[in-house]
Order: C-alpha cells, then structure tokens, then sequence
C-alpha cells in the first residue's frame, strides 16, 4: 500500500474496531512515557544527590519562597488548620486576599494530593507533584501522537517522553511547578481540536479546556494559542470542503470560550488580582543571540535567559529529517516544519513574544512559551517516524543539520566544550544508530533487531536527558538562592508559634529571622511576611514607608521587629530565632527559637474622625519614624541629626545615583582597622533603632548597651531588595551613642536614618488604644466583626491592609466600600453603633461566576439539545470519522 494513502486507510480501519480496541495502543504508549519520564527525572535527582535522593536541598528561588509554603498552607485549609479560608489569609501580609493566590499556585487538581501527606513531609508532597504532572504530560503527548496519526507504540512513548523531559521542564518548571500545568495542558488541548475536526466529544472538550485555564490560565493562554495553530495547520491539511473546515473552526472556537468560560472565577479573581499587585519591574526584550538559541538544543546546556528547547536528540533527529523524508506527503512535510519554524521566530520577535506572554512582560525567565516549540518539534519527529522510519538521505541530511547546529553553538557560552560537545555527539551516534535500525526492521517483522533500537533509542532519550536534568539542578543549586526543606529548625518554629498563638486577640509573628519568603504559610502565625505575585501595592508600599524591607522589587515584604508596629498591627508575640544555617551570608549563631511578648491594643481600635483628612499610603512622608507615628496617633520617636564618618574618619560623599544619602563603603587596606561610624545624641535609656534600605552589612550599637544585639541589613543596586529598620539596642546614660558599621558593599547611611523610641510614650499610647478600642473581636475568613465601647465616634481602624474588596457596616446600616487610614481598614462611627462589620469580597469574583454560570447554562444546552432533537428525529448528521489529510505526492 502507499504510504501517501495512509490517513484514509486508518480511518476506515478505526471505524471498524470499538473504542477499547483503539484505546489499549495509546494507553500503553502512555504508560511507556510516564515510566522513562519518572525515571529519568529520579536518576536525575540521584546523579545531582538531590532532594529526596541527597543532601542538596532542590528548594530554590521561588520553589522554597512559595509553591512549598503555599501547598503547606493548602495542607492547613485541608485539615481544617488554617487561619483563614478561600478569601482571606490572614496569616500572610496582615490579611491578604487568597482567591488569587489559589488560583495561581494551588487550582491545579494535582495539589490536592498535598492533603494525603504528612505536615512536615510537604517538600516531598511538591516533588511527588512535579513527577506527576511530568508523567501526565508525557503520556497526553504519547496520546496525542497515535491520534494524530498511528505508528509504533514504543516510538509514541519514547516521544512523548521526549516532550515530558524537554528543557523547558527540567530547567524552568522543574522549580515553577504550576507551570507544567501548561505541559500537561498543550497536547490534551491539541486533543480537543481533534474532537472538534471530527464533531465529537463536544462537551467533554469544554470540560478539558476549563479545567486547563482552572489548574493554571497563564501556560494554558500559550498551550491554547498553540493548539490553536496546530488545529489550524489541521484544517490546512485535511481533505475536507471549505464549508466543513470552517464549521470545524466554530466548534472550536465555541468550545475554547465555554471551557474559559467556565474557568472565569479563578480567571477574572486572578486577573483583578494582578491590577491591584504591586507593580514589577518592566523589562525591555532582548532576543538571545543565534548561537545561544541553537546552544540550547543540545542536552547540559542551562541558562535561565534563553529558551530551553531540548527536546532529546533522536527527537531533534526526527524532526530535521522531516523536511527531507519522501515518503511523508509534500504538504505535511511543509506545514509542520514551516509552523515549527514560525514559532521560533515568533519567540525571536518583540511583538510576538510579548503575545505568547499575554502582553505582559515576563518579570523572570523570559522565555515561558519554550514548551510549546518543543511540542512541535516532537510532533514534526512523529510525523517524520509514523510514515516509516527515514531512508538514508533523509537521515544523512538531518545528520548534517545537527552537525551544523552543534558547530554553531559550539560558539555560545552555553557549550561546556569538556561535557556537552561530548555528550552531544555521543547522543547523536546513538540516535542515528537507533534510526538506522529501525529503517531495517522491515515494518516491525525482525522483533530481535526492533527490540534492540528500542532499547538503543530509550537508552540514549533516558542518558542524555537524566544528564541534562542533574546539570540543570547543580546549577540552579549554584546560581540561585536555595532553602532547605522542613527539619529541625522549622519544627522548632512551629512549636514556639503553636504555643504562643492567641489569634485572633493578638498576632504571633514568625519573626525578623527567616527561614523562606512566606515564613507565616510554612511554620504559622500572622505577620507582615508575604511573598506572592499578586502581592498588593497598597501592603508593599505602607510597610516600605514604615521602614520594612523587601526583596523581589517590593513582592516579597519581610517582617518588621519594630514596637510600634507591633502595636499599630496587633502583634502581641513575637518569634526570635538563630540565624538560619543553611543561610551563610552572616555568621551564624546557634541555640532554639525565643518568643517575646509585648501588650498591645486589639484588631479594632479607634481613632479620630477621618473627615477633612487625606490618609491613603501617599500621604506617608519620607521618615518612617514619622509615618509610624501617624498610624500610631502620638509622637513616640526623637529623630536625632547625625554625624556619619567613613573608615578614615572623613565626611562621606552624598550618593551619585536616585537614592539618598551618603555613600558608605568598604574600609580599604590602609583604614581596615576602622569602621564607618554614626554618632548621635537622643534620650537616655531609649531604644535606637536604625533605618538604612540602602545598606549592606551589619550594624552594632558601641558599648554595654547594645545587649547583644547586631543589625543585619541587606540590599542591592538596581534596586530588587532593600533592608529593614533594626532595633540596636538601648542609649547610655550619658544620652551619646556610636553606631558602628561593617558595610559588606558600598551602601548609604539617609537622612533621618537613627530613631529613638521613647517606651514609656509608647506604653501610654498603647493604653488609651486599649481603652477605647473593641472589647471583643471575631474573625472568620472574609469577616472581621467587632464589639465597641458605647458612643464610640471617630474612625473604627482594622488593623490589616486595606486592600480592594473590603466593604463595611456599622450597626444594621448596609455595607459600603471601606475608609482607608494609612492604609489600613478605616470606618467612620458616629456614636450610634456599637458593632463594625467588614466583609471581603474579590474583585472579579461576582463578575466571574456571573460568566461561569452563563457558560455552564450554554454548556448544558450543548449536551441537551442534540439528545433532544435525536428524540425528535431531527438531528443533523454529523460525520464521526477523522478527515482524511490532503496527500499531495511524495517527491
């Protein structure tokens, strides 16, 4: 038979078998996939010694900062343990909307499973995770590929392996695991649009599609422009009438807006969420230059700005043979080489990849739209293998692409010259060995010789991806900043905060010391520490202008050992743990975490009336001593003026860049044994505290008085992390104070940088809080309700962030939009009421469930209203057999 026949043959053949006969080649392929992707992926981690397989923790950047403390906190909501529920957090950044959160990092069904282990083993939870997508994603593709066209079940799962370990898996997603949502996404959609070529599976499609967007919408937005070019390259293909084409495209289309639709609630919560986030750095792009690009083809390459298109060498192979196998159609041949080509370009362009990003400038790796070219590039392979395995000439002639790729990127920085050269051409042979093998097979007769290039080309996919896998996790490991997983540290945390917790009388705050970025999520209590994407601009900016410190561009705020913001926000105990020692940049101290109490006002309190006064977080001046006043309501601090020398006892130089104040910087040799000083005078026995966002290195207090204490600060320039205000101790008796500096950088000492806390104002501060603030307060998810002294008038202050959504009543009146007060919560009193109620509500909540509902109605009318007219006899016939592809002659 002619193979340019192929298409239409199989369709006959399919129409004559049940559906469980189709289905047992591709479950099998499936399963094929899955078994080397997880293979591969534990061999990997074992070569690394990596978590769980070693001692090398795998938790790095955001991986340790937030998937591992948010699924721990999903753990909590599971088991009934959280402090608060699917709206509010109230453990994380004073109150923090947790819709958006969820739908970013945990509506994926597979972070459920978090809930069937145990609390402390949630590192292992997240890695189990990881596997699990990788394997789901590797067995849809291998499904995908005997759908699209039938062949050899063992090629299917090496391919869909292929994908499964592409670069962009091991590299990026690996530590984003959200991400591979979108891998597991691309080929069930590329699926839908199969069902939609064919008239069949309607509603199962929707559903695929709205649980795509649901588990995570920004790689299932690139997995559906994707699917959508492969459906288009379909239509182009098959040998259908203009009419039919165009009515398999309204299917699709229809079917693509009810699945988002019914995914609206997370979509639109998500998206009001990123408008009311603090605002990222906007980055210009840059296309990575030729070499680099073609560097990353080749197995061991890493690098976290270019595009990790690995996709194993025998599926490369494939897919350069493509072009040049005659026996596949001339159309096919043109069309998924040139769509694979398109898309690489596409990546290469501005407007384009801004598009593939959904207009939105990547804020990390800028290349998140890699996986959709590896799909293609093993969709191409399947199609080069699947029509027979490629002749001589064509294998010759992809030899001699490869060749020039390697050549090529032999000139990229990328190129270990010692180790990926070699690798790169020893999986080369193999793969061309295992293809020549398979051309004399004679369609699959010599099972001996079939088995041996099985095993050859598996062999060669597992070696060569398990070596780009470690080598991705060693240098992440080296590269990036990296955090351990739960152990004795941790558990002490835990144990302190447990013991400690009086919500919601009180906040127990983890403390200044801590372990990851979201320290509240992972170990308990509520604090300050928040690190998310959806971060609020509002949170970030009033804890900046109260001296905190972040890091991530204002996304990841820290914790505030501050008395007067403990008293502003409740926080009634306090955490104070050793230095983390897997952290090494400060010498590190050991001994078990200590809680320190201090009498604070409630949640509620009241203040004076708002009228005729601007209180947003704009109206907060340059010095977060006064700004910590105005929310406090009394003048605590004295700001003394400063006298700051460097090593050589010389005034220092004001600071030559945005940021003010004067330079501090590293004692050279012949003044190394002086350090940079602040000198001051402020009232006895007060608590300094210094305030330098600017500056890198330690800071201590000269003299008995310091009690042990040493300011660590941390920043960097351009501006991604900046320190926060340290208490140092308290001032002599003779009301002189010396700070001592021992700068780890050049850094600057602002204006205004050393305050002293008078504590005897700020307990009688505290006092006439207590007096006149609630007398009972209780706090339920989206609810904060609080009981007040009689005719209380003036301003009812919520201490938690007031972030879009918040609405509030006093009394029976009806709720409205809450007041801000500095940036917190605020509602006016007029002395009739003795009850405040504020509710939380999401934006975009209402508008997406008013959208889901309409598109679950759609829906339900798409399945309903076929059965019905087939009781009818009415029903137009629809055809159910795959379309036959256009099959122009070979050259």
């Amino acid at each position: 038979m002619d193979c340019s026949t192929l298409p239409a043959a199989v369709s006959t053949d399919r129409d004559r078998v049940g559906p469980a006969a189709l289905a047992e080649p591709k479950t099998r392929a499936a399963l094929l996939a899955a078994v080397i992707t997880v293979t591969a992926l534990c061999a990997a981690d074992a070569v690394a010694r990596s978590y769980p397989f070693g001692p090398r923790t795998r938790n790095v950047n955001d991986l340790g900062n937030q998937y591992v403390p948010f699924h721990a906190h999903l753990w909590d909501l599971l088991h009934g343990r959280a402090d608060g529920g699917l709206l509010v957090n109230w453990q994380s950044g004073f109150g923090a909307s947790f819709l958006p959160d969820l739908g970013t990092y945990l509506s994926s069904p597979f972070a459920l499973l978090v809930a069937v282990f145990p609390r402390d083993e949630t590192d292992l939870a997240v890695y189990v995770i990881t596997l699990l997508k990788a394997a789901c994603a590797g067995a849809a593709m291998a499904w995908l590929l005997l759908a699209l066209r039938p062949g050899r079940r063992w090629a299917a799962g090496l391919l869909g392996a292929s994908y499964a370990l592409c670069g962009w898996t091991v590299t990026d997603a690996a530590y984003n695991p959200m991400w591979l949502d979108g891998l597991v996404a691309l080929p069930l959609l590329c699926l839908v649009g199969e069902w939609t070529l064919s008239g069949r599976r309607r509603v199962l499609g929707v559903l695929v599609v709205a649980l795509a967007w649901t588990a995570n919408f920004y790689t299932a937005y690139m997995a559906t422009l994707a699917a959508g070019l492969v459906l288009l390259l379909r239509l182009w293909l098959a040998d259908l009438p203009r009419r039919q084409r165009l009515a398999a495209a309204g299917r699709a289309s229809v079917t693509v807006a009810l699945g988002v639709g019914l995914s609206a609630p997370v979509v639109t919560v998500v998206y009001f969420g990123t408008k009311h986030a603090h605002p990222g750095r906007v980055r210009q792009f840059v296309p990575v230059a030729t070499e680099d690009l073609l560097a990353r083809l080749l197995p061991t390459t890493y690098s976290f700005a270019s595009p990790a298109v690995y996709v194993g060498t025998t599926a490369l192979l494939l897919a350069l043979a493509l072009p040049f196998h005659r026996t596949v159609p001339r159309r096919v041949r043109a069309g998924w080489t040139l769509l694979a080509a398109g898309v690489a370009v596409s990546m290469q362009w501005g407007p384009t990849h801004l598009l593939w990003h959904a207009f939105a400038t990547p804020q990390g790796s800028q290349y998140r739209q890699s996986f959709v070219l590896c799909a293609l590039l093993v969709i191409a392979a399947w199609h080069a293998l699947s029509y027979g395995p490629p002749d001589s000439r064509a294998l010759g002639a992809a030899g001699a692409l490869l060749a020039l790729v390697i050549a090529v990127a032999s000139g990229s920085d990328l190129v270990r010259h010692s180790f990926t050269l070699p690798l790169a051409v020893l999986a080369a042979l193999g793969a061309l060995g295992g293809l020549a093998l398979l051309g004399r097979t004679d369609g699959g007769r010599r099972t001996a010789l079939a088995g041996l290039t099985a095993v050859l080309l598996i062999g060669t996919q597992l070696g060569e991806s398990a070596a780009t896998s470690a080598v991705a996790n060693r240098t992440r490991l080296s590269s990036m900043d990296d955090y351990a997983p739960w152990g004795a540290r941790q558990q002490r945390q835990a144990e302190a905060i447990a013991q400690a917790d009086g919500w919601p009388r009180y906040r127990t705050d983890p403390g200044r010391e801590q372990t990851v970025g979201n320290d509240p999520l992972l170990v308990g209590g509520q604090g300050a520490q928040y690190y998310s994407s959806l971060t609020s601009d509002v949170l970030s900016r009033m804890l900046t202008a109260l001296g905190d410190g972040w890091t991530s561009r204002g996304r990841n705020v820290q914790s505030l050992d501050n008395a007067v913001t403990d008293a502003i926000f409740s926080v009634g105990a306090r955490v104070h743990s050793p230095p983390d020692p897997h952290q090494n940049w400060f010498p590190q101290d050991g001994g078990r975490p200590t809680v320190s109490r201090q009498d604070v006002p409630p949640l509620v309190t009241v203040r004076p009336s708002l009228a005729h006064m601007r209180t947003n977080v704009s109206a907060f001046g340059p010095s977060p001593y006064r700004n910590q006043e105005l929310l406090l309501g009394t003048r605590v601090y004295t700001v003394p003026r400063l006298t700051v020398r460097t090593s050589a006892g010389k005034p220092p130089d004001p600071g030559d860049d945005e940021r003010p104040g004067l330079r501090i910087g590293i004692p050279g040799p012949a003044t190394a044994w002086r350090e940079p000083t602040i000198t001051a005078r402020c009232p006895a026995g007060s608590e300094v505290y210094l305030w330098a966002p600017h500056f890198s290195g330690t800071a201590r207090l000269a003299g008995d008085s310091a009690h042990g204490l040493t300011g660590r600060f941390r920043s960097d320039h351009p501006v991604t992390k900046i320190a926060a205000m340290q208490r140092l101790g308290t001032v002599p008796a003779s009301g002189r104070l010396r700070i001592d500096l021992s700068p780890a950088e050049t850094g600057l000492i602002p204006d205004g940088a050393v305050g002293c806390l008078d504590t005897a104002r700020l307990h009688s501060a505290v006092e006439r809080l207590k007096a006149t603030g609630a007398t009972e307060v209780t706090v339920s998810d989206g609810l904060v309700r609080a009981e007040l002294p009689a005719e209380s008038v003036g301003t009812a202050v919520v201490a938690a962030p007031r972030i879009a959504g918040w609405r509030c009543a006093t009394g029976d009146d009806p709720a409205v939009p809450a007041r801000e007060y500095y940036g917190l919560i605020a509602v006016p009193l007029d002395g009739s009421s003795t009850t405040v109620t504020c509710t939380f509500h999401p934006p975009g909540l209402r508008l997406g469930l008013a959208v889901g509902s309409a598109s679950l109605l759609a829906l339900i009318l798409l399945a309903v209203l076929p059965a019905v007219r087939r009781r009818r006899g009415t029903a137009p016939r629809t055809t159910t057999t795959r379309p036959r592809e256009r099959t122009t002659g070979a050259l």
